[in-house]
């Protein structure tokens, strides 16, 4: 009977040294172990042996690469601009040992750490250059953090920015300022133009003047020239003079008299007088 007792107490021992002595580690797992609170080793992937109740699995850590997705976070700008930045970070654990007891929390360490990198290189850039540089922020982000992380056993593979946009007073506030900058240009191209068209009249007006002295200039040469050469041809020759005179009044005359605003024209009585009159201030004139 004490025999059966014995086989049967082996057999439970044996069973509960299986059950809780084989573990199984999945491919892309490491396993930290400890003996009696202190670390003993770390499992490999496959099957590992522990000694029950003296070692205990202390941590499961995952080899494969890790996302975080951080919150979307409220950053100012250098000219007190707040914009919305939306981040999310790959890293992979390198060393299991200095994850499990180099830091309390490596995923919350990292967010912090990024969070706090991005603060400061946003809080160096205007609000321009933060929206149009993601490119640079996540370099200049990668350099920062690279170092930092290594005494956790951790490696930040890449961070990238999601979405980086302004806060929803400061969208309201710049719609305000692009409406008032298209308004003002739109003064100033209407100004501009109301310029061009005034400097294009005043240049023709001053064109069209500049014209119309030159051609007063040369007909007042040319009657001279003509006067000069009449009266150079008849000389003392009077009859033909006042033929040419009266030719030249009795057509001015028949002008006037087609004109709409004349309802009569009245002849001089002694027109051979008139045109001699006329024929001798020439005759004066050109001497």
């Amino acid at each position: 009977m004490e025999i059966l007792i014995l086989v049967l107490l082996l057999t439970v021992l044996i069973i509960g040294v299986l059950y809780f002595g084989v573990v199984t580690v999945p491919q892309g797992e490491e396993w930290v172990v400890e003996r009696l609170g202190k670390y003993a080793r770390t499992l490999k992937p496959g099957l590992n042996f522990i000694i029950p109740f003296l070692e205990y699995v202390r941590a499961k850590l995952s080899t494969k690469d890790i996302i975080i997705d951080i919150d979307p976070q409220q950053m100012i700008t250098k000219d007190n601009a707040v914009i919305i930045v939306d981040t999310i970070a790959f890293v992979k654990i390198t060393d299991p040992v200095k994850a499990v007891y180099g830091v309390e929390d490596y995923k919350v360490a990292v967010e912090q750490l990024i969070l706090t990198a991005i603060r400061a290189i946003i809080g160096e850039m205007l609000l321009d250059e933060a929206l149009g540089n993601r490119d640079k922020i996540i370099a200049r982000l990668q350099e920062k953090i690279a170092t930092n992380t290594t005494a956790w056993g951790v490696t930040v593979r890449s961070v990238e920015i999601q979405d980086i946009q302004p806060s929803e007073s400061m969208q309201k506030a710049m719609e305000q300022q692009a409406a008032a900058e298209r308004e003002k240009r739109a003064i100033e191209t209407k100004a501009e133009a109301e310029k061009k068209a005034m400097i294009l009249e005043a240049e023709g007006r001053l064109k069209a003047a500049e014209l119309d002295a030159k051609a007063q200039v040369a007909l007042a040469e040319s009657s001279a020239k003509s006067m000069m050469l009449i009266s150079q041809g008849i000389a003392d020759k009077e009859l033909p003079a006042m033929f040419l005179l009266g030719e030249k009044y009795i057509k001015s005359l028949d002008n006037m008299a087609q004109s709409q605003n004349s309802k009569f024209v009245v002849y001089p009585a002694d027109i051979q007088s008139t045109i001699k009159g006329m024929l001798g201030s020439v005759f004066k004139g050109s001497k």
